[in-house]
């Protein structure tokens, strides 16, 4: 869960995060429908969902909301990899 701009609570589902991070990837709602073999009106639909959830009005303002809470990584920016404890680079 993550906050909206008005800082209340978001609750998206699975699906719901996984399309956010398909839209942030570039896909049209066309290509998201192919690659989770579902229909593109379901995707639309999702997408409307999330829209309203996010109080965002479109794809990019979405993007950017989900870069800003953390919910999606683009090219190692807004990334975050914990070290895992035999990391040989962690130091002691």
């Amino acid at each position: 869960m993550a906050a909206s701009e008005s800082g209340t609570r978001v609750s998206l589902s699975d699906r719901e995060m996984q399309i956010i991070d398909l839209v942030a990837t570039g896909l049209t709602n066309q290509e998201i429908a192919a690659k989770l073999e579902i229909s593109k009106r379901t995707v639309d639909n999702h997408i409307s969902n999330i829209l309203t959830k996010t109080k965002t009005d479109n794809r990019v303002a979405l993007v950017r909301w989900a870069l800003q809470w953390g919910k999606v990584c683009l090219n190692d920016v807004n990334c975050c990899s914990l070290p895992s404890g035999n990391d040989e680079s962690m130091t002691t």
